[in-house]
């Protein structure tokens, strides 16, 4: 039987006989593909920490009927997430998110995972800030971008925003449809500030907490329109 190496990170697993487990595996070669892990679970087990959420590694496969995981150097399992609650719910969201629409090899979305999981453990930044920052990018990713200046369908200059859902774009009043909410332009102006900072400035970044909520509401019913699933709530 073959093997290959690939980088991957641990998106999540079902625990199946005994003591292995199926992983959800997220690489940055194959894409989104499920593995075996056996005797994982065992309380000596050699490869115990490779199958928890969030490890990121090298990881060994043996390839026949499936993928049989038989070693994994580990480059970091991001532990400091469960130390954390509110970080772990919103690492977990995200994780969420990309198995939700992972498919095929897509180093430029195993990229921004990664970049936003060093975020949330690493950097101070304050509470939905990195999630946010990654639902803005995935929608970008997925070709929805939004982030224009003016009206999309009449080009006129945004003074008072509405977002319209049907159309995934800002509209001016007179453009809007009953799928349309109205943002303040706190929000406007932030949204476009989180588009164009990297990971790296997202803990210099404060708004208001109405601003926040109004972000994070539009953007995870956004992705909802475009995707068609359910975004994972978070508290």
């Amino acid at each position: 039987m073959a093997s290959i190496k690939t980088k991957a990170i641990v998106l999540g697993g079902t625990n199946v006989k005994e003591k292995d487990r199926l992983v959800d595996l997220f690489t940055l070669e194959k894409g989104r593909i499920c593995v075996s892990m056996r005797g994982v679970r065992g309380d000596k087990a050699k490869l115990k920490m490779a199958k928890e959420p969030f490890c990121f590694g090298e990881f060994v496969l043996e390839e026949g009927k499936g993928h049989v995981v038989t070693q994994v150097e580990i480059v970091d399992n991001f532990y400091d997430l469960t130390k954390d609650l509110d970080k772990y719910y919103e690492g977990c969201a995200i994780l969420d998110l990309v198995k939700s629409i992972a498919g095929q090899s897509e180093p430029k979305l195993f990229i921004e995972l990664l970049q936003a999981l060093k975020t949330l453990c690493y950097e101070n930044v304050k509470k939905y800030y990195v999630f946010d920052k990654f639902l803005l990018d995935l929608t970008e990713f997925l070709g929805f971008s939004f982030c224009q200046n003016k009206c999309s369908c009449c080009e006129a200059t945004l003074n008072m925003v509405y977002f319209d859902f049907g159309k995934g774009a800002y509209v001016c009043p007179g453009c809007k449809s009953e799928t349309a909410i109205k943002l303040s332009q706190e929000a406007f102006k932030a949204i476009k500030i989180l588009h164009d900072c990297g990971y790296e400035k997202l803990s210099s970044l404060t708004m208001t907490s109405g601003c926040e909520k109004e972000i994070l509401k539009l953007l995870a019913l956004n992705l909802e329109w475009r995707i068609g699933v359910k975004i994972l709530k978070i508290n």
